[in-house]
């Protein structure tokens, strides 16, 4: 067989002529470590999750989960594509913990010791008016949040609380539909 690479390649491709075609190399069959049946983060999901701290008035009550609620709107999730949806949330959600970093509820969500065990509820809205009303409602109770605003379409797409304790917050969100 001649070779069709000028002179001054010949040399540094020579080798390649030896080898294997891709059609001809043929992968073993794939077969986990024997050594482990779980990863890290399986291990730490089956783990009951530890409360952020104790009863002392302000913080959660003992065995009161950490959670952060995502609310996205139904008519998007219908019309857009899944992935941008999705990327409408983890902004908000990581909005929402920035803006609120020094809150010790956030700093005992983000530790360490909870990082492989966080608890988000995402849920959904019907659409932009019932995503605003919501908003408005955490707004005049006191519920630390960030309502996603899209640019420069300059709308809403989805809102996400701070952390919180569940206890505190499960009456805002009881009658949404978890989203599915």
């Amino acid at each position: 067989m001649g070779t069709l690479l000028p002179a001054r390649f010949a040399s540094k491709f020579a080798s390649c002529a030896s080898r294997p075609s891709p059609t001809q190399l043929r992968r073993p069959p794939f077969r986990p470590p024997p050594t482990r049946s779980m990863s890290v983060s399986q291990e730490s999901a089956l783990r009951k999750p530890t409360p952020a701290s104790t009863d002392d008035g302000d913080g959660p009550a003992k065995g009161d989960v950490m959670v952060q609620y995502v609310v996205l709107r139904r008519d998007l999730i219908d019309t857009w594509p899944l992935g941008s949806v999705v990327t409408q949330g983890c902004h908000a959600a990581v909005a929402a913990v920035w803006s609120h970093r020094q809150h010790p509820d956030v700093l005992a969500y983000c530790s360490d010791d909870n990082l492989d065990s966080m608890h988000k509820v995402t849920l959904e809205v019907k659409g932009e008016t019932q995503l605003r009303n919501l908003s408005e409602k955490l707004k005049s109770e006191g519920v630390d949040h960030k309502l996603w605003i899209e640019q420069p379409e300059n709308f809403p797409t989805c809102l996400a609380t701070r952390p919180y304790p569940k206890s505190q917050l499960a009456s805002f969100f009881k009658k949404l539909k978890l989203c599915k």
